[in-house]
């Protein structure tokens, strides 16, 4: 036993982690005067939405707050790509085809949001 967690312990850590953050990042502060019902009890991320259209929203916000900060460090390891190749032909090439997929990776994750946007102006106008 004890030689399997020592194998295993990067694994286990991590299941640990992903099991114990639900409840930390889901937990309100029983302090919270703003509404005493909540206090102590585990409520819904998502607050009122209750439509469709509202949480593929609240989704694609989540995945821009997410992906815009990785799209920056992406851009910035493209960076140290370009200057760590120094010239050989073979490096610029892959430091070049990293910056562009890094571009179309931001296109994506901007363009979903900007379709989303588009789709529900249309839904409300109608």
């Amino acid at each position: 036993m004890n030689n399997f967690i020592k194998k295993n312990w990067q694994k286990l850590t991590l299941l640990a982690f992903i099991s114990i953050l639900p409840v930390i990042s889901l937990a309100v502060d029983e302090n919270t005067p703003s509404n005493p019902n909540t206090q102590g009890k585990i409520i819904n991320p998502l607050g009122t939405t209750s439509t469709l259209p509202a949480l593929i929203q609240k989704i694609l916000e989540g995945m821009l707050k997410i992906g815009i900060p990785i799209v920056a460090l992406a851009i910035i390891y493209c960076g140290f790509l370009f200057v760590f190749a120094r010239g050989n032909s073979e490096k610029i090439t892959h430091a070049k085809d990293a910056l562009l997929y890094t571009m179309i990776g931001a296109a994506i994750l901007l363009g979903a949001w900007a379709i989303a946007q588009m789709i529900s102006a249309t839904v409300l106008a109608l």
